[in-house]
């Protein structure tokens, strides 16, 4: 039975957006009824989401989302893996101002069906959730990569973007309250990498050239990739995965360098679903095993 799925990224920038998306694309298990886009440059954010669905074969509804955050400076201004565009088939002209309605409007069109999979900062969801306060209740989940829980892992800040790049947004998402409300923070996601020749080698297929292509840019930075996203969507498909603990979680607003820290405490009647373990195995199984 398939489940319907709403992406909400930040593709662009990190190249684990595009991984993501090219699995849920060829997950015959996912029904991606849209994309919406958010930070800087959001036109051209949407314009790689349609260069990987066109490679897929698939007409999938792409609206290009906030560009600022609700307070704050933005923090990611480009999206850099745009410089390839030329390469690669895509769409260039998106609807303008439309994706919260568009989100509003197919949550409320499947109500209790609908898995809203958010793989960037928070702002399009927070802005949807305070124009239509009962959409959180007519999710059937809410899954997001997000934050910095309970595992120590060197070289990695508890400041996590996807948190703080809008950490306002990230406040007003965490105090809602939906059937299922899970983050997949980064110190699990962190976990499940491959360097840049194990990537070149796994993903060698004709379906993964753009992200070959797109991870250039990614390799300005690191040569490291970490499967963040297409973890988070892959635990809506598997539950083998991760190890889920339950409890609430807050975010600091004061202003400072903590702010944007995700604070969790554990909590068996807490609102949130909180990833304590994940099998890398069982991951990278999952994510070939759609293609």
């Amino acid at each position: 039975m398939t489940v319907k799925v709403i992406l909400d990224t930040d593709i662009g920038t990190d190249i684990d957006d595009a991984i993501c998306l090219s699995y849920l694309l060829a997950n015959p298990n996912c029904d991606l009824l849209g994309i919406t886009t958010v930070t800087g440059e959001p036109e051209k954010r949407a314009m790689l989401a349609s260069s990987l669905c066109i490679l897929a074969g698939k007409d999938v509804p792409i609206y290009p989302g906030t560009a600022e955050p609700l307070l704050i400076e933005q923090q990611q201004k480009i999206a850099q893996q745009a410089k390839s565009l030329e390469k690669w088939n895509h769409k260039k002209h998106f609807p303008k101002g439309q994706a919260i309605e568009f989100m509003r409007r197919t949550i409320r069109e499947n109500p209790g069906e609908v898995i809203l999979l958010s793989i960037g900062p928070l702002t399009n969801l927070s802005l949807l959730f305070k124009v239509d306060e009962e959409i959180p209740s007519l999710l059937k989940g809410l899954v997001m990569m997000c934050g910095y829980f309970e595992q120590k892992v060197e070289g990695w800040n508890k400041l996590e973007w996807n948190a703080r790049g809008d950490y306002h947004a990230s406040d007003i998402v965490y105090k809602t309250k939906s059937k299922i409300h899970r983050s997949i923070g980064i110190d699990v996601t962190s976990q499940v990498t491959m360097n840049s020749k194990e990537f070149n080698q796994k993903f060698s297929g004709d379906i993964f050239k753009p992200l070959q292509d797109y991870a250039q840019h990614w390799y300005d930075y690191s040569h490291i990739v970490t499967f963040h996203d297409p973890l988070a969507a892959a635990t809506i498909f598997n539950e083998n995965i991760c190890g889920f603990e339950k409890g609430n979680v807050s975010i600091e607003l004061a202003e400072g360098e903590n702010a944007g820290m995700t604070i969790w405490n554990k909590d068996e009647l807490g609102n949130h679903e909180v990833a304590t373990s994940v099998s890398k195995e069982e991951f990278f199984k999952e994510y070939f095993s759609v293609f």
